[in-house]
């Protein structure tokens, strides 16, 4: 069995850990989402928007259709305001939605 620098196990161990915290982070805000178009929007329409996923504090939004999309467009602050709520700090800046 070959040896491997304990400094390279450390790291790969710190790595492993940041990526399965980040990766929890990442479910709680699409969770935090969802549950926010739910109370928002109603069960429907929010099955119309499903959250993607949070790059550089952008949450990144599926919409089905472009009316879905603009309702998210004209919420966003608030929609941002009760994500981050929902979290108990702020993670999210903003909103992208795809259509």
């Amino acid at each position: 069995m070959p040896f491997s620098p304990l400094g390279n196990t450390l790291h790969n161990n710190k790595s492993k850990k940041s990526e399965d915290k980040n990766h929890h982070v990442d479910d709680l805000i699409i969770h935090a989402a969802t549950q926010t178009f739910e109370e928002m929007y109603g069960k429907e329409i929010s099955q119309a928007a499903k959250p993607l996923f949070l790059k550089n504090r952008t949450l990144t939004v599926s919409c089905s259709n472009s009316e879905i999309a603009q309702k998210i467009r004209e919420n966003q602050t608030e929609i941002v305001e009760k994500i981050n709520h929902v979290l108990g700090k702020n993670e999210v800046d903003r909103i992208r939605y795809l259509a």
